[in-house]
């Protein structure tokens, strides 16, 4: 008469471990003393209280300015591409999986192409300096105005 699938029952295998763990769980919080206590010792730090109360989070986080996000997004996407090797898309990502506008996808390819070039000549370390270099030099350029016009996908 029901209409859907019937419910399916616990195994026994489940139920047992179900109750182990609640019964693991009440033993742990029950705050009873165990052998490794004695009387007169002093209480763990797990069980001492907190010196003073945590620190209240702040309300809202700070905003990122827009070059400084987009200097984050290139500099990381840069890394991964570079130890992923070779190839356009060695990552397996398009740009807008990757978080990416179609602006800082140009600026991203813009300087993996300067970062291949320095990794060939100088090593790795080199082309990481590099790409932070560019990416900050480049997006601050893009942000110079606070954002880019022609559209919400610029």
């Amino acid at each position: 008469m029901g209409s859907g699938p019937a419910p399916r029952r616990a195994s026994a295998a489940a139920v047992t471990a179900t109750a182990l763990l609640t019964a693991a769980l009440v033993g742990c919080s029950s705050g009873a003393p165990s052998a490794a206590t004695s009387p007169g010792a002093p209480a763990s730090p797990a069980t001492a209280p907190p010196a003073e109360p945590p620190a209240e989070p702040s309300a809202e986080p700070e905003p990122v300015p827009p070059q400084q996000l987009c200097t984050r997004l290139i500099t990381h996407w840069a890394g991964v591409i570079l130890d992923a090797g070779e190839g356009q898309d060695a990552v397996g990502l398009d740009y807008q999986s990757m978080g990416l506008s179609g602006g800082q996808n140009e600026i991203l390819r813009a300087v993996l192409a300067d970062a291949r070039t320095e990794q060939a000549a100088n090593g790795p370390a080199a082309a990481r300096e590099l790409t932070a270099r560019e990416a900050e030099r480049r997006c601050a350029e893009r942000y110079r105005s606070g954002a880019p016009t022609g559209g919400p996908w610029q």
